[in-house]
């Protein structure tokens, strides 16, 4: 079960790093994100460059956490960043629950969902 909460965390959180990258790029607009709440260009570069940087950070932890990586990273540390994590993912759920935007709404509070039961998954094994 932890494989699986590996990969799909990994599977995930890199389609969610692209999102974010075509948001910043133009491609997605913006108002489909941040639940319909960003008033402009320059809003919108600082949430998403905030946001890229932390789904980077969420993508190193669970490489480390799974192998990936061979980095020595203290027990304790990725426990609590796991944890984190797992507190992080319930917010953002909330969040997308309360959007101004169906989309988001629909789509992405299930995708929530998931990742706070596969970092839960791993946070608990770890």
């Amino acid at each position: 079960m932890i494989d699986f909460a590996q990969n799909g965390l990994l599977i995930i959180l890199s389609l969610l790093l692209i999102l974010h990258i075509c948001v910043l790029l133009k491609f997605i607009p913006y108002k489909n994100i941040w639940g319909g709440r960003l008033k402009s260009n320059s809003e919108m570069y600082r949430f998403e460059i905030v946001s890229i940087i932390v789904n980077l950070f969420f993508l190193f932890i669970i490489l480390v956490q799974s192998d990936f990586l061979t980095i020595n990273f203290p027990k304790k540390i990725m426990t609590v960043i796991l944890w984190i994590m797992t507190v992080l993912f319930v917010f953002n759920t909330f969040g997308n629950i309360v959007s101004k935007n169906k989309v988001e709404q629909r789509l992405f509070t299930p995708i929530t969902i998931i990742l706070t039961i596969f970092t839960l998954i791993i946070a608990l094994n770890n």
